[in-house]
């Protein structure tokens, strides 16, 4: 197998759910393509492919070959999206101006003076702009269809319109044909130019409407600076940030953008970086120190080495996940994509067969109807309304997170929170600050004077939290590191280390006991009493001789407590899981009222507890910082992590909470149940309509009290039901969370 290459490209000229099955079918038909989706609110193809087999210009030959077009240009892609996007709507806004200024006298025409002289002749005249240049389009696509053996919306108003003009046409030049047979010989212009004009106007105020569902896409990419300014042999040069090189040195100045990911070189400042991680403080930035593209440079003027350019920066990756999630398909939507692929022919079939039936039942003097009602059953039929159901919520509600700072990975996940009944949270970093600091060290013997040259050495090479704070007050108190024979990490437990043939451990009261380390009475005592405080421990010795205590402590966030009620209050149970010991464990849930934690947890016992939870029929949600906590976190049905805007946290969670708020945990949650909830409602409406709409039109209320569909009407419930969908949409945007 090749290299697998997973890709977005804008798709122009969609117009309705059935043009979107089009493009899905025709990408997945071409060689080394194992998945393509196509969503029709983002007008975005998202393709997974075998790059040695197919490339991108390929694809876009296929994709103009079905009648559409692919953006497959990586620089400024999005713009150029936006560019046509608005460019296709002026053009529209123009087609439905124009249809109506034509339109307007030709219903004057037809309802008032309809027994003028040369009336009919009047309304052909006024109704031949309208079909030949405002709707060509839908005569076009139309027959682009038939060719490829498929259908879309545009088949069902070319072939309504042309029939009702088809069938006017001939009344006006032969009406003895109708005059002989005892029937009035109509003609139905004004009922081919409306639905050509409402359903324009629909069109536009659809396209309107799903332009406001793109806001929270077009926020993030206003963040992307256009341009930098680079140093060059000592020359300060502007260049466009699609130009800009790794390990090129950046100038930022106060009041700037900063343009790439990189690391300070020199220079301090403070940087606003809300944008990324939703810390409201700025955040002091010294030499060496991480700056993240987006961010704000508020006061000092520094030089950044450029680590991370294009797509590769954290705001980019950030983009890119919010568009592949409003791309991605709910698991109810390959039902309603099932019917749309069948949904024209079947109200083709259904047209046919209501004319038919209205010659069968009816008999000949009611030809007209038969006509009016067939053209009716192709007007008011909207796959629109299906296709744009679920597609317009998802962009609306993984938008709102994005505003949020929650960044959701797929729809799967967002549909999976609103089942979850059990919250599962890891301690450190995500109950508490994450920012551990030394309390003291008890030392149980007289120090040697290298015992904390060792224990530096040691916590240097570990990649634990609370290793941090070690080598922080060591580093204060000017210890050097010495040179360690050998390092060996034990999983869940600590580290080991070997110098000058003895073995020294740091870790957690489980390497205690493995060591066979005792405490003496003063040392418990001392202990138990920081223990009840709710510090963390980290034991330290040599063989198995404790040599000191160390307690370390992290602040609970000030919204842990508040978030955990906010979560009782929706009926969902609480854990917490630690690797501290039972006695700092039991003070920290007590603090913030947890009913269930689980001390000197092991990784390996963090993923049996989700998995007893889940074989108790639970649906559980994991929270954790997304290294220590990956077993768990894979193992549950949905996994979040506590993000800050690292690369590692948006990897491996369905879920990114980018700040150390706890409250936004409760949100999401609600959050997945309204989009859903507005996915139903979307899809029950949308349904509805067409169960109701098509038997209407089809004349099913004639027999009962005279009342026959006109086709104008049926084409404003048409354009309609389109737009009320993405209205309802929109609505979730007002709603709080």
């Amino acid at each position: 197998m090749g290299k697998i290459d997973k890709k977005a490209f804008p798709v122009l000229n969609m117009h309705c759910a059935a043009c979107a099955n089009n493009v899905e079918r025709t990408v997945k038909k071409l060689p080394g393509v194992s998945e393509a989706l196509v969503n029709l609110a983002t007008n975005t193809l998202s393709v997974t492919y075998e790059s040695e087999q197919l490339n991108p210009q390929e694809m876009r030959e296929a994709v103009v070959a079905a009648g559409y077009d692919l953006i497959i240009e990586e620089a400024h892609k999005q713009e150029r999206q936006e560019e046509e996007q608005q460019k296709s709507y002026r053009n529209l806004k123009r087609k439905v101006i124009g249809a109506w200024i034509f339109v307007v006298p030709m219903l004057l025409l037809s309802m008032v003076f309809m027994h003028l002289p040369f009336a009919n002749e009047a309304m052909l005249v006024l109704t031949l702009p309208v079909l030949l240049l405002f709707g060509k389009s839908f005569y076009v696509n139309a027959w682009t269809q038939l060719q490829l053996g498929r259908s879309n919306m545009d088949t069902l108003v070319a072939l309504s319109t042309s029939i009702a003009f088809l069938f006017s046409v001939f009344n006006t030049f032969f009406p003895q044909f109708w005059y002989s047979r005892g029937l009035e010989p109509h003609v139905y212009y004004e009922a081919a130019t409306v639905i050509i004009a409402f359903v324009l106007t629909g069109k536009l105020m659809e396209e309107r409407a799903k332009g406001n569902t793109s806001t929270a896409i077009r926020k993030l990419m206003g963040l992307q600076p256009k341009t930098a300014r680079v140093l060059r042999d000592g020359v300060e040069t502007d260049i466009l940030i699609e130009l800009l090189q790794v390990n090129e040195q950046v100038i930022v100045r106060p009041g700037e953008q900063i343009p790439v990911d990189g690391t300070l070189v020199n220079g301090t400042s403070y940087i606003d970086e809300s944008m990324i991680s939703g810390e409201p403080i700025p955040v002091e930035k010294k030499s060496g120190d991480r700056v993240l593209a987006g961010t704000i440079n508020q006061k000092g003027s520094f030089v950044i080495n450029a680590t991370k350019v294009g797509n590769e920066t954290v705001l980019a990756r950030i983009i890119s996940m919010v568009q592949e999630a409003q791309g991605s398909k709910a698991p109810v939507q390959r039902i309603v994509d099932k019917v749309t692929s069948i949904f024209v022919p079947t109200v083709l079939i259904i047209s046919v067969l209501t004319f038919i039936l209205w010659l069968l039942i009816a008999g000949p003097d009611y030809f007209s109807h038969a006509i009016l009602s067939a053209v009716s059953v192709l007007v008011i039929a909207c796959p629109c309304a299906l296709g744009l159901a679920t597609p317009t919520a998802l962009m609306v509600g993984i938008g709102k997170a994005a505003d949020y700072h929650i960044l959701i990975k797929d729809a799967l996940a967002l549909e999976q929170m609103r089942k979850v009944n059990v919250v599962v949270l890891d301690k450190t970093g995500t109950l508490t600050e994450g920012h551990p600091t030394v309390s003291t060290m008890l030392w149980e013997r007289t120090e040697d004077e290298h015992y904390k040259n060792v224990l530096l050495a040691a916590e240097l090479k570990s990649e634990h939290p609370l290793a941090e704070a070690i080598v922080t007050i060591l580093q204060k108190e000017e210890i050097l590191p010495v040179a360690l024979d050998s390092f060996n990490s034990i999983t869940g437990k600590g580290i080991k280390v070997f110098y000058e043939g003895q073995t020294y451990w740091a870790g957690s009261h489980k390497l205690l006991k493995d060591f066979c380390a005792g405490i003496s009475d003063v040392m418990a005592g001392m202990l138990a009493q920081y223990q009840s405080a709710g510090n963390s421990i980290v034991y330290f010795g040599r063989e198995n001789e404790l040599l000191a205590v160390i307690p370390i402590t992290d602040q609970i966030k000030s919204t842990s407590a508040e978030a955990i009620k906010e979560l009782k209050r929706q009926d969902i149970e609480i854990c917490m899981l630690t690797g501290d010991g039972e006695r700092t464990a039991s003070a920290v849930a007590k603090q913030l009222g947890i009913d269930r934690f689980v001390a000197d947890a092991l990784p390996d016992d963090k993923d049996l507890f989700v998995h007893e939870l889940q074989l108790q029929g639970k649906t559980v949600a994991m929270v954790g910082d997304g290294i220590n906590d990956s077993q768990a976190l894979a193992r549950a049905d949905v996994s979040i992590a506590m993000g800050k805007g690292t690369d590692i946290a948006m990897d491996v969670a369905m879920v990114t909470l980018m700040t150390s708020d706890l409250l936004l945990l409760p949100k999401a949650l609600v959050l997945s149940k309204q989009t859903v909830r507005l996915i139903h409602q979307n899809l029950f409406w949308a349904f509805i309509y067409n169960l109701i709409g098509i038997p209407i039109a089809a004349g099913l209320l004639f027999p009962l009290n005279g009342v026959l569909l006109n086709p104008m009407l049926a084409s404003a419930a048409m354009a309609f039901s389109s737009v009320s969908v993405v209205l309802n949409s929109l609505s979730l945007g007002r709603r709080k969370l």
